[in-house]
Protein backbone atom coordinates (compact mmCIF):
# COMPACT_ATOMS: atom_id res chain seq x y z
CA UNK A 1 0.00 0.00 0.00
CA UNK A 2 1.10 3.47 -0.46
CA UNK A 3 1.44 6.14 2.00
CA UNK A 4 2.62 9.22 2.38
CA UNK A 5 4.00 10.80 5.72
CA UNK A 6 5.41 14.28 6.74
CA UNK A 7 8.80 14.53 6.65
CA UNK A 8 8.84 17.87 9.25
CA UNK A 9 10.49 19.73 7.06
CA UNK A 10 9.57 22.65 4.70
CA UNK A 11 10.61 20.74 1.41
CA UNK A 12 10.26 18.06 1.29
CA UNK A 13 7.04 17.90 3.34
CA UNK A 14 5.92 14.31 2.22
CA UNK A 15 7.71 10.91 2.11
CA UNK A 16 6.52 8.83 0.29
CA UNK A 17 6.69 4.52 1.58
CA UNK A 18 5.34 1.22 0.88
CA UNK A 19 3.55 -0.15 4.40
CA UNK A 20 1.16 -2.95 4.81
CA UNK A 21 -2.47 -3.78 5.10
CA UNK A 22 -4.12 -3.55 7.91
CA UNK A 23 -7.73 -5.48 8.61
CA UNK A 24 -10.41 -3.89 9.61
CA UNK A 25 -11.74 -4.86 13.62
CA UNK A 26 -14.89 -5.75 15.07
CA UNK A 27 -17.20 -2.35 14.03
CA UNK A 28 -14.63 -1.43 11.80
CA UNK A 29 -14.68 -0.71 7.44
CA UNK A 30 -11.49 -0.96 5.03
CA UNK A 31 -11.77 2.23 2.62
CA UNK A 32 -10.15 1.75 -0.98
CA UNK A 33 -9.43 5.79 -1.30
CA UNK A 34 -10.34 7.53 -4.22
CA UNK A 35 -9.60 11.21 -3.95
CA UNK A 36 -8.30 13.47 -0.71
CA UNK A 37 -8.43 17.18 -0.21
CA UNK A 38 -6.43 19.77 1.49
CA UNK A 39 -7.24 22.54 4.48
CA UNK A 40 -4.88 24.89 6.24
CA UNK A 41 -4.98 22.71 8.82
CA UNK A 42 -2.61 20.57 6.96
CA UNK A 43 0.40 23.37 6.19
CA UNK A 44 0.34 23.76 9.93
CA UNK A 45 0.84 20.06 10.89
CA UNK A 46 3.55 19.83 7.95
CA UNK A 47 5.77 22.43 10.75
CA UNK A 48 4.24 20.71 13.81
CA UNK A 49 4.84 16.72 12.84
CA UNK A 50 6.79 14.34 11.48
CA UNK A 51 6.20 10.57 10.43
CA UNK A 52 2.14 11.15 10.57
CA UNK A 53 -0.29 10.14 7.05
CA UNK A 54 -1.18 13.52 6.97
CA UNK A 55 -4.96 14.89 5.17
CA UNK A 56 -8.31 14.59 7.16
CA UNK A 57 -10.87 14.32 4.43
CA UNK A 58 -11.46 11.38 2.23
CA UNK A 59 -13.76 9.63 0.14
CA UNK A 60 -13.65 6.04 -1.44
CA UNK A 61 -15.15 2.43 -1.79
CA UNK A 62 -15.87 0.42 0.78
CA UNK A 63 -13.47 -2.91 0.46
CA UNK A 64 -13.60 -4.57 3.57
CA UNK A 65 -16.42 -5.12 6.79
CA UNK A 66 -15.48 -6.06 9.91
CA UNK A 67 -17.82 -7.90 12.39
CA UNK A 68 -20.51 -6.63 13.77
CA UNK A 69 -20.89 -3.67 10.86
CA UNK A 70 -24.22 -3.02 9.88
CA UNK A 71 -25.44 -0.55 6.83
CA UNK A 72 -22.45 -1.06 4.60
CA UNK A 73 -21.04 -3.46 2.40
CA UNK A 74 -17.97 -3.99 -0.53
CA UNK A 75 -18.94 -1.68 -3.24
CA UNK A 76 -20.66 1.39 -1.08
CA UNK A 77 -19.37 4.93 -2.16
CA UNK A 78 -18.19 7.11 1.31
CA UNK A 79 -17.19 9.58 2.71
CA UNK A 80 -15.47 9.74 6.09
CA UNK A 81 -15.97 12.17 8.74
CA UNK A 82 -13.05 14.57 10.51
CA UNK A 83 -13.24 13.22 13.78
CA UNK A 84 -14.75 9.85 13.32
CA UNK A 85 -15.79 9.00 16.71
CA UNK A 86 -18.00 12.23 17.08
CA UNK A 87 -21.11 10.86 14.94
CA UNK A 88 -23.44 13.49 17.65
CA UNK A 89 -24.02 15.29 20.63
CA UNK A 90 -21.47 18.02 21.80
CA UNK A 91 -17.46 17.13 21.50
CA UNK A 92 -15.30 15.73 24.00
CA UNK A 93 -11.41 15.12 24.17
CA UNK A 94 -11.83 11.23 23.02
CA UNK A 95 -13.63 12.31 20.26
CA UNK A 96 -11.49 15.16 19.26
CA UNK A 97 -8.44 12.51 19.31
CA UNK A 98 -9.99 11.07 16.52
CA UNK A 99 -9.44 13.90 14.36
CA UNK A 100 -7.61 12.37 10.89
CA UNK A 101 -4.20 13.40 9.56
CA UNK A 102 -2.71 13.98 12.91
CA UNK A 103 -0.73 12.23 15.24
CA UNK A 104 -2.71 9.40 16.81
CA UNK A 105 -5.16 9.23 14.22
CA UNK A 106 -3.51 8.86 10.32
CA UNK A 107 -4.89 11.00 8.01
CA UNK A 108 -5.85 9.86 4.25
CA UNK A 109 -3.32 10.72 2.43
CA UNK A 110 -2.40 6.81 1.12
CA UNK A 111 -4.15 3.81 -0.71
CA UNK A 112 -6.44 2.50 2.20
CA UNK A 113 -7.70 3.74 5.66
CA UNK A 114 -9.15 1.99 8.30
CA UNK A 115 -11.83 3.66 10.39
CA UNK A 116 -15.04 3.16 12.13
CA UNK A 117 -18.41 2.13 10.26
CA UNK A 118 -20.30 4.93 12.55
CA UNK A 119 -17.45 7.89 11.33
CA UNK A 120 -18.99 7.00 7.33
CA UNK A 121 -21.48 8.33 5.54
CA UNK A 122 -22.85 7.13 1.80
CA UNK A 123 -22.29 9.53 -1.14
CA UNK A 124 -24.87 9.97 -3.92
CA UNK A 125 -23.89 8.49 -7.30
CA UNK A 126 -24.00 12.13 -9.24
CA UNK A 127 -21.81 13.29 -6.87
CA UNK A 128 -17.68 12.50 -7.45
CA UNK A 129 -15.23 11.49 -5.34
CA UNK A 130 -13.03 14.50 -5.37
CA UNK A 131 -16.08 16.75 -4.36
CA UNK A 132 -17.19 14.40 -1.56
CA UNK A 133 -13.81 14.19 -0.27
CA UNK A 134 -13.92 18.11 0.23
CA UNK A 135 -16.92 17.78 2.27
CA UNK A 136 -15.80 16.26 5.98
CA UNK A 137 -13.83 19.64 7.12
CA UNK A 138 -14.58 22.40 5.03
CA UNK A 139 -18.09 21.70 4.07
CA UNK A 140 -18.93 20.72 7.61
CA UNK A 141 -16.93 24.09 9.21
CA UNK A 142 -19.25 25.51 7.04
CA UNK A 143 -22.69 24.12 8.13
CA UNK A 144 -21.75 24.00 11.90
CA UNK A 145 -20.59 28.06 11.92
CA UNK A 146 -24.84 28.76 9.59
CA UNK A 147 -26.85 25.99 11.64
CA UNK A 148 -25.12 25.44 14.93
CA UNK A 149 -26.73 27.23 18.11
CA UNK A 150 -28.74 29.94 16.24
CA UNK A 151 -29.46 28.86 12.51
CA UNK A 152 -29.53 31.31 10.09
CA UNK A 153 -32.89 32.57 9.06
CA UNK A 154 -34.18 33.68 6.06
CA UNK A 155 -33.71 37.17 5.41
CA UNK A 156 -30.63 37.51 7.32
CA UNK A 157 -27.24 38.97 6.08
CA UNK A 158 -24.47 36.43 6.49
CA UNK A 159 -20.62 38.48 6.08
CA UNK A 160 -18.02 35.90 4.49
CA UNK A 161 -14.39 36.11 4.72
CA UNK A 162 -12.28 35.05 1.55
CA UNK A 163 -12.63 32.42 -1.16
CA UNK A 164 -11.35 29.57 0.45
CA UNK A 165 -13.14 26.22 1.19
CA UNK A 166 -15.25 27.28 4.50
CA UNK A 167 -16.47 30.21 2.71
CA UNK A 168 -17.60 29.17 -0.61
CA UNK A 169 -19.36 26.24 1.13
CA UNK A 170 -20.87 28.50 3.69
CA UNK A 171 -22.41 31.03 0.49
CA UNK A 172 -24.07 27.83 -0.97
CA UNK A 173 -25.26 27.65 1.88
CA UNK A 174 -26.51 30.57 3.35
CA UNK A 175 -27.98 31.32 0.01
CA UNK A 176 -29.93 27.80 0.23
CA UNK A 177 -31.29 28.94 3.96
CA UNK A 178 -32.75 32.15 2.11
CA UNK A 179 -30.21 34.75 3.61
CA UNK A 180 -28.20 37.87 1.57
CA UNK A 181 -24.79 36.93 1.34
CA UNK A 182 -21.82 39.91 1.28
CA UNK A 183 -17.83 38.32 0.67
CA UNK A 184 -14.95 39.73 0.49
CA UNK A 185 -11.76 38.79 -1.74
CA UNK A 186 -8.44 40.34 -3.34
CA UNK A 187 -9.56 39.18 -6.28
CA UNK A 188 -12.09 40.44 -8.23
CA UNK A 189 -11.72 37.71 -10.26
CA UNK A 190 -12.84 35.47 -7.62
CA UNK A 191 -15.37 37.77 -6.26
CA UNK A 192 -16.69 37.54 -10.22
CA UNK A 193 -17.25 33.92 -9.33
CA UNK A 194 -18.48 34.09 -5.97
CA UNK A 195 -21.48 36.31 -7.94
CA UNK A 196 -21.91 33.39 -10.11
CA UNK A 197 -22.58 31.29 -7.14
CA UNK A 198 -24.99 34.00 -5.67
CA UNK A 199 -23.24 36.73 -3.68
CA UNK A 200 -25.68 39.32 -3.46
CA UNK A 201 -22.71 41.91 -2.50
CA UNK A 202 -18.79 41.56 -3.06
CA UNK A 203 -16.44 43.48 -1.69
CA UNK A 204 -12.21 43.79 -2.92
CA UNK A 205 -10.46 44.45 0.33
CA UNK A 206 -7.25 45.40 -1.73
CA UNK A 207 -8.73 47.97 -3.08
CA UNK A 208 -11.26 48.95 -0.22
CA UNK A 209 -9.05 48.28 2.78
CA UNK A 210 -12.17 49.93 4.70
CA UNK A 211 -14.33 46.68 4.01
CA UNK A 212 -16.16 46.48 7.22
CA UNK A 213 -17.44 50.27 6.63
CA UNK A 214 -18.81 49.25 3.10
CA UNK A 215 -20.59 46.15 4.69
CA UNK A 216 -22.35 49.01 7.00
CA UNK A 217 -23.21 51.11 3.81
CA UNK A 218 -24.55 47.98 2.80
CA UNK A 219 -26.60 47.03 5.31
CA UNK A 220 -27.89 50.98 6.18
CA UNK A 221 -25.34 51.02 9.26
CA UNK A 222 -26.85 47.62 11.06
CA UNK A 223 -24.28 45.39 10.16
CA UNK A 224 -24.27 41.46 9.53
CA UNK A 225 -26.49 39.42 11.18
CA UNK A 226 -23.85 36.81 11.28
CA UNK A 227 -20.20 36.61 10.25
CA UNK A 228 -18.26 34.22 9.64
CA UNK A 229 -14.16 34.70 9.87
CA UNK A 230 -11.80 32.18 8.73
CA UNK A 231 -8.51 34.55 8.78
CA UNK A 232 -8.47 34.71 12.81
CA UNK A 233 -6.64 38.50 14.82
CA UNK A 234 -5.88 40.10 11.92
CA UNK A 235 -9.56 40.27 10.80
CA UNK A 236 -11.86 39.77 13.80
CA UNK A 237 -11.93 43.60 15.11
CA UNK A 238 -12.87 44.83 11.72
CA UNK A 239 -15.27 41.85 11.42
CA UNK A 240 -16.39 43.00 15.23
CA UNK A 241 -17.69 46.37 13.57
CA UNK A 242 -19.14 44.58 10.88
CA UNK A 243 -21.43 42.73 12.88
CA UNK A 244 -24.76 44.39 14.03
CA UNK A 245 -25.53 44.96 17.75
CA UNK A 246 -26.65 41.54 18.95
CA UNK A 247 -25.33 39.70 15.67
CA UNK A 248 -22.86 36.44 15.97
CA UNK A 249 -19.61 35.96 14.76
CA UNK A 250 -18.46 31.91 13.95
CA UNK A 251 -14.75 32.00 14.48
CA UNK A 252 -12.79 29.02 12.92
CA UNK A 253 -9.64 30.04 11.14
CA UNK A 254 -6.05 31.02 11.90
CA UNK A 255 -5.36 31.90 8.61
CA UNK A 256 -3.57 34.86 10.33
CA UNK A 257 -1.93 33.11 13.35
CA UNK A 258 -3.51 32.27 16.62
CA UNK A 259 -2.68 35.93 19.12
CA UNK A 260 -3.35 39.39 18.64
CA UNK A 261 -5.61 41.95 20.69
CA UNK A 262 -8.89 41.72 19.93
CA UNK A 263 -11.83 44.67 20.69
CA UNK A 264 -13.59 42.97 24.03
CA UNK A 265 -15.20 46.68 23.83
CA UNK A 266 -17.00 45.67 20.86
CA UNK A 267 -17.98 42.37 21.89
CA UNK A 268 -19.36 43.67 25.39
CA UNK A 269 -20.86 46.74 23.83
CA UNK A 270 -22.97 45.17 20.89
CA UNK A 271 -23.96 42.13 23.07
CA UNK A 272 -22.17 40.23 20.42
CA UNK A 273 -22.45 36.52 20.44
CA UNK A 274 -18.38 34.60 19.26
CA UNK A 275 -18.49 30.76 18.84
CA UNK A 276 -15.61 28.96 17.96
CA UNK A 277 -15.97 26.33 15.29
CA UNK A 278 -13.95 23.31 15.16
CA UNK A 279 -15.76 21.33 12.39
CA UNK A 280 -18.07 18.90 13.51
CA UNK A 281 -20.07 15.71 14.03
CA UNK A 282 -20.72 13.04 11.60
CA UNK A 283 -23.95 13.89 11.37
CA UNK A 284 -23.32 17.29 10.33
CA UNK A 285 -21.36 15.49 7.01
CA UNK A 286 -24.69 13.33 6.32
CA UNK A 287 -26.77 17.14 6.48
CA UNK A 288 -24.22 18.58 4.01
CA UNK A 289 -24.64 15.72 2.00
CA UNK A 290 -28.29 15.43 2.01
CA UNK A 291 -28.83 19.31 0.16
CA UNK A 292 -27.21 18.25 -2.87
CA UNK A 293 -24.83 21.69 -3.32
CA UNK A 294 -21.69 21.27 -5.36
CA UNK A 295 -18.68 21.65 -4.17
CA UNK A 296 -16.35 24.18 -5.59
CA UNK A 297 -12.87 22.48 -7.03
CA UNK A 298 -9.91 24.43 -8.66
CA UNK A 299 -7.42 22.31 -9.07
CA UNK A 300 -7.07 18.11 -9.26
CA UNK A 301 -3.58 16.57 -8.66
CA UNK A 302 -2.21 13.03 -8.88
CA UNK A 303 -1.60 11.31 -6.05
CA UNK A 304 2.18 11.77 -7.38
CA UNK A 305 2.15 15.10 -7.29
CA UNK A 306 1.04 15.68 -3.83
CA UNK A 307 3.65 18.33 -2.68
CA UNK A 308 2.52 20.34 -5.59
CA UNK A 309 -1.04 20.07 -3.96
CA UNK A 310 0.51 21.35 -0.56
CA UNK A 311 2.53 24.51 -2.96
CA UNK A 312 -0.56 25.34 -4.35
CA UNK A 313 -2.66 25.43 -1.10
CA UNK A 314 0.29 27.16 0.54
CA UNK A 315 0.24 29.95 -1.96
CA UNK A 316 -3.64 30.55 -1.74
CA UNK A 317 -4.44 31.80 -4.95
CA UNK A 318 -7.27 28.71 -5.10
CA UNK A 319 -11.32 29.44 -5.27
CA UNK A 320 -12.81 26.61 -3.57
CA UNK A 321 -11.01 23.73 -3.00
CA UNK A 322 -7.63 22.11 -3.51
CA UNK A 323 -7.69 17.83 -4.53
CA UNK A 324 -5.56 15.03 -4.66
CA UNK A 325 -7.10 12.19 -6.64
CA UNK A 326 -5.39 8.97 -5.32
CA UNK A 327 -6.88 6.62 -7.69
CA UNK A 328 -9.75 6.44 -10.07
Amino acid sequence: MRSYTLTGQQQPRLALAQTQDVPPGEGEVSIDLRAASLNYRDLIMTKRFKDAVPLSDGAGVVSSVGEGVSGFANGDRVVIGFMPAWVEGDINESKQASSLGAPGADGVLRDRIVVPATGLVHIPEWMTFEEAATLPCAGVTAWSALFERRPVQPGETVLLLGTGGVSIFALQLAKLAGARVIITSSSDAKLARAQALGADHVINYRTTPAWEEEVLKLTQGVGADLAIDPAGPATLNKTLAATRMGGRISLMGVLTGFDGPINTAAILEKRITLQGIYVGPVSSLRAIVATGIKPQIDQVFSFEQAEAAYDALEGAGHFGKLVIQISR
